[in-house]
């Protein structure tokens, strides 16, 4: 299997044979030998997450609704049923994240997502969508609880909405005591009108969007059904379990609540393509402006880039005559 350094290796290589690294030459044809392997088609959605640059904001690598531009680029020409989804995503929207399964369920009857490293929070909630979830040793999924977007004295913050409910609630409590008023003024202030109420209906919505995925994708053949996915989606939508939105779950922990999950080694050579594309694609992030894939295994592509201010110097003023 090319690891990180093979693909590196790779990339130089086509340096000197072509005079510019071919990154997305590498990375499609590691593409095009998955989908042949498994006989399924293949899209990839991948953004730049994992890799620190100060040019990338949260919003460039969330999944948006724009993503479902970029779907229905990659999806057209694609034969189906059957489909694998890479997925490596720190989240987003749960509304477009809802949109992006939509689309993908009406052009597919059985979806398997593949996990090469990290899908988190919204993408978490793309992955319950699947048949199956595919995962390796290093791979991670993370709880569903939403985020609210908060402008704070301290700057644009996003706080789980679970959160703000128990931090309400406690100063609801302390608050009874008049010396305490003054110390919570300040962040009461920051709770809008509907602020409570919209905490209350996001993670209700996470919740019964997962639950209802569950119930007619990964365990529609089950008698159990029912009790399954509602335990799974109570589970991951719960802040309480995890106390941090970015904790990593492992394949365990997953295969302990009952998900559907297949290990990514069973299959060698499944495995060393899938990681070929992941590493293929994390090398395309590093030394380009691309900050988000949406690929499929036909070379078609929706490839956002981050737009990049770049401070010219300039030259002096004329001297005055």
């Amino acid at each position: 299997m090319p690891t990180w350094s093979g693909i590196l290796d790779e990339l130089q290589k086509s340096v000197e044979a072509t005079g510019s690294p071919q990154f997305d030459a590498i990375r499609r044809k590691y593409m095009v030998e998955a989908a042949a392997q498994t006989g399924r088609d293949l899209i990839l959605y991948a953004t730049k997450w994992t890799q620190p640059d100060p040019h990338v904001t949260p919003e460039l690598v969330s999944i948006v609704d724009e993503d479902l531009q970029g779907l229905m680029e990659v999806i057209h020409g694609l034969k189906g049923p059957n489909l694998d989804l890479i997925l490596h995503s720190p989240g987003g929207s749960p509304e477009a994240a809802e949109a992006f399964v939509l689309y993908l369920r009406s052009k597919f009857s059985h979806i398997r997502v593949i996990v090469p490293h990290l899908a988190m929070s919204a993408a978490t909630m793309i992955a319950c969508a699947a048949d199956v979830i595919v995962l390796g040793k290093h791979s991670f999924l993370g709880p569903i609880d939403p985020q609210i977007i908060l402008n704070t004295p301290l700057g644009v913050r996003s706080v789980p909405a679970q959160a703000i409910k128990k931090q309400f609630d406690r100063a609801v409590e302390e608050c009874q005591d008049a010396n305490k008023l003054a110390a919570w003024l300040p962040m009461l202030n920051q709770y809008g009108p509907d602020l409570l109420v919209l905490c209350d209906e996001v993670s209700e919505m996470a919740e019964s969007v997962v639950r209802g995925w569950l119930e007619a994708y990964m365990f529609r053949d089950d008698a159990d059904k029912e009790n399954k996915a509602r335990s799974i989606a109570g589970w991951l939508a719960n802040h309480e379990n995890f106390k941090s939105h970015g904790r990593h779950l492992t394949r365990s922990e997953l295969e302990a609540r009952q998900l559907k999950v297949e290990h990514l080694e069973t299959d060698q050579t499944t495995q060393d393509l899938v990681l070929s594309v992941f590493h293929a694609t994390t090398h395309t992030f590093s030394a380009t402006g691309a900050v988000k894939i949406i690929e499929n295994h036909l070379g078609k592509a929706f490839i956002k880039m981050a737009q990049r201010v770049i401070a010219v110097p300039q030259p002096p003023p004329p001297a005055a005559v």
